[in-house]
């Protein structure tokens, strides 16, 4: 399990409990020491993690793990009393006239500087002086014409930060190895009594300036982005706005030391600078992870659930079993609300409390599911990442916290954004899910559109295209022999996405549908233009799918490609020209009343033939299938009528139903691309007999089981598949709701088989003899 960011495995729990037995008078600080050594526990200066080993020990004796040798006390500190000053009058300055001003490092506890410091923070500052939370560094300001002018303080960051958190885009993983990168604003005071105009900006761009070479030269670790938290109720933040600090949302109330989620805190906006350039893609690089090899192929297995859900690591086994308990109940039963779901009062209850959990994250939960996909996706030659965004509408429920409007307008319909990136094999067949999104808008947010081509990208929805393609170049690294294809449609067209693709040759490769008719470089004119003059390379006949009324058609193409090259549009120049393929697929004799169907795309996988013309278009047709996942998801498993109270518990539920509705939709289409398999990959014995036995109308099941795919047309036909030559093969609907009644045959199957036919049972049930 992992405490406090370190990794305390079964066996180093036992060696602990023994060296206790052994050695009863170690001390706890030895021990610790003892353990990091052990280990090789060590922070980037080279020091032992021995405080962060203290506190794991101490939540580890809480959970009666093991046992501590008793404490010898702590020696005696004298406490410091806060000495409030005494309102003085206000002096002006100009910044000019105090210059230069200095920041003095302040050093050990026991120097003066640090009495100074401790001395004008208790006296000045709202928090005090402390304590400060973990690795730290201090600094006094100093004018020669005044002397001390005020003091700040980096420390720790905050381990979870929602708003934070959101803005990086960093996965667990990544979050607990990078973390360490990100430190904290914790103590800014300018002394009450002056007025200085631009002195607090100044002193933030001075100290920001300098805190990298310093922590760095102390703890042995570059900073790359800084936090800090502003309470409205006090300030305004006027100054860290005016040193272009980044606002990217709000706390939810809580401090460090809420472990029961009571909140009763003063809500702060939180604030955010990057120390680097590059601070979001440093910090969302996850771990190297050695891919453990798939049991089964495509990642299935007799327990779906334990599948995806064995590898999570939210600190606390209990957590993690109800995890899987949940995949399972919400599989068996899709469509079902959390009490018809769970069955019993006391699971319910659980549930209810599970997603409640400060530990239970959408991002934390999904982990274990990532990792599954990235082993299927690493048996495959090519793979498609498949992203887009859709909105969950709760308007129904609207006592439900922390949602935001997901129309055009403020006053529309609440609820949240999600946007995904699915994996699809080259048939497609859904391999699971590679990033998830999840946001709600800011209300106050709205009537800024004028301002959008001001912003950077990274203050911007649009910055979520660019996140999951991060996360998909983090797959690829992983995944070294197989070819990762981001596709998206027209939303996507950002300049910035393709200048993103094209910066790692090995990375992934971009595919969207275009949105804007750019201009060319070298006076080729506009994009539309020059690939229609190209020569048609051939026809390629589609199917387009049924979309509301409409409904599905063949399409006949004509197909033109061309290399282009892209000129950077205004205020994007510093990043280049792009070269980039572009292929045309322009619907010929429409239907008429019916839009023709023109598709213009661009991608930086080489178009050189007309079969690699083809190739890519039939790649962007696999991009349907996010949405009927969406479908599924929504009408499948029923997410929008989830009544949970807010919008973190809707998170922590979302992450369990993605993985339902991705095992319906997976089942859908494995039944079409392995027909052959036998159905044992997907379902249990006893559930393959009670569906057997139920659509046969027979006593006794088959000495064989089916093959997958007549159990899916099985299935499908108790949610009201008929069968028929036109039917073609079942849909996700059909699925989940024949999924739903076959938990409830299983469930009879296995109570009549128990008291009445024990020899269908696997193993036998041995009962007295009659």
């Amino acid at each position: 399990m992992r405490i406090s960011g370190l990794e305390f495995s079964d066996k180093l729990i036992e060696r602990i409990r023994q060296t206790v037995q052994i050695e009863p008078e170690v001390s706890r600080s030895a021990l610790s020491r003892r353990i990091c050594q052990w280990q090789g526990w060590r922070s980037p200066n080279g020091r032992l993690k021995q405080m962060s080993c203290r506190v794991a020990l101490l939540k580890l004796e809480r959970q009666n793990a093991i046992r501590l040798p008793a404490s010898r006390g702590r020696p005696a500190v004298r406490r410091r009393v806060r000495r409030r000053a005494a309102p003085r009058q206000r002096r002006r300055y100009r910044l000019a006239g105090l210059q230069p001003i200095e920041l003095v490092v302040v050093g050990s506890a026991d120097s003066q500087a640090s009495r100074s410091w401790n001395e004008l923070m208790e006296r000045h500052h709202p928090l005090g002086s402390g304590p400060l939370c973990g690795q730290q560094l201090r600094y006094l300001i100093r004018s020669p014409q005044l002397g001390w002018l005020g003091g700040l303080a980096f420390s720790a960051a905050a381990w979870q930060l929602k708003a934070r958190d959101g803005w990086i885009g960093w996965s667990p993983a990544a979050r607990r190895q990078n973390l360490g990168r990100v430190i904290a604003n914790s103590r800014f005071l300018i002394l009450p009594e002056l007025e200085v105009p631009n002195l607090a900006s100044h002193v933030l761009k001075r100290a920001l300036g300098r805190v990298v070479g310093d922590w760095q030269q102390r703890y042995g670790c570059e900073p790359v982005l800084v936090e800090t938290f502003v309470e409205t109720q006090r300030f305004r933040g006027t100054c860290y706005q005016a040193a272009n600090w980044v606002k990217v949302g709000q706390s939810a109330g809580r401090g460090r030391q809420d472990r029961h989620n009571r909140g009763g805190q003063a809500v702060k906006d939180i604030y955010l600078y990057s120390l680097h350039p590059e601070a979001r893609p440093l910090l969302t690089a996850a771990p190297t992870e050695a891919l453990r090899p798939a049991a089964v192929p495509l990642g299935v297995s007799a327990d779906w659930a334990e599948e995806e859900f064995s590898g999570l690591r939210l600190g606390d086994r209990r957590l993690e079993k109800r995890a899987v308990l949940l995949a399972r109940d919400f599989g068996a039963r899709p469509q079902a609300q959390i009490p018809q779901a769970c069955q019993t009062r006391a699971r319910t209850k659980a549930a209810y409390r599970f997603f409640d959990h400060p530990a239970t994250d959408m991002n934390s939960l999904l982990e274990s599911h990532y990792q599954a996909t990235r082993q299927r996706v690493a048996q495959q030659k090519v793979v498609l990442a498949v992203q887009d965004t859709t909105s969950l509408n709760y308007s129904a429920h609207p006592a439900t916290e922390d949602l935001g409007p997901i129309g055009s307008q403020p006053e529309g319909p609440l609820g949240l954004l999600v946007h995904d990136t699915m994996a699809l094999s080259v048939e497609g067949t859904p391999l699971g899910l590679l990033d998830l999104q999840c946001w709600a808008r800011d209300g106050h947010s709205f009537g800024k559109k004028h301002q959008r081509k001001q912003r950077p990208i990274e203050d911007k929805e649009s910055a979520k295209w660019l996140q999951s393609f991060q996360r998909v170049a983090a797959v690829q690294q992983q995944c070294p022999q197989t070819q990762l294809v981001s596709v998206a449609d027209r939303e996507s067209d950002i300049y910035e996405l393709f200048h993103l693709a094209q910066q790692d040759p090995q990375g992934p490769r971009l595919l969207i549908r275009a949105e804007h008719d750019r201009r060319l470089a070298q006076e080729q004119g506009h994009l539309q233009e020059t690939v229609r003059q190209q020569p048609l390379a051939g026809h390629r006949s589609i199917v387009v799918p049924r979309r509301g009324s409409r409904p599905a058609r063949e399409v006949e193409l004509e197909v033109r490609f061309a290399t282009v090259t892209l000129q950077p549009p205004c205020g994007k120049a510093p990043l280049g020209r792009l070269k980039l393929w572009a292929v045309l697929a322009e619907e010929v004799d429409a239907p008429a009343g019916i839009e023709p169907v023109c598709w213009w795309l661009l991608t930086t996988c080489p178009v050189e033939t007309f079969a690699q013309a083809l190739e890519k278009l039939d790649w962007y047709c696999l991009r349907w299938w996010i949405e009927v996942y969406h479908r599924t998801l929504k009408s499948g498993c029923q997410i929008e009528q989830r009544q949970l109270g807010s919008a973190d518990r809707i998170e922590a539920c979302l992450a369990i139903d993605l993985v339902v509705a991705w095992r319906v939709f997976h089942l859908a289409k494995l039944g079409r691309q392995t027909p052959d398999l036998p159905c044992t990959v997907f379902f249990e014995e006893a559930e393959w007999k009670a569906l057997t036995m139920f659509v046969d109308k027979t006593p006794k099941p088959p000495d064989q089981p089916p093959n997958l795919h007549t159990a899916m047309r099985m299935v499908a036909s108790l949610g009201g598949f008929l069968g028929r030559k036109s039917d073609g093969d079942p849909g996700t609907k059909s699925l989940w709701l024949g999924l739903q009644r076959l938990d409830d045959l299983v469930a009879m199957w296995k109570f009549m088989s128990f008291h009445f036919a024990p020899q269908l049972l696997v193993p036998p049930v041995s009962r007295a003899p009659t």
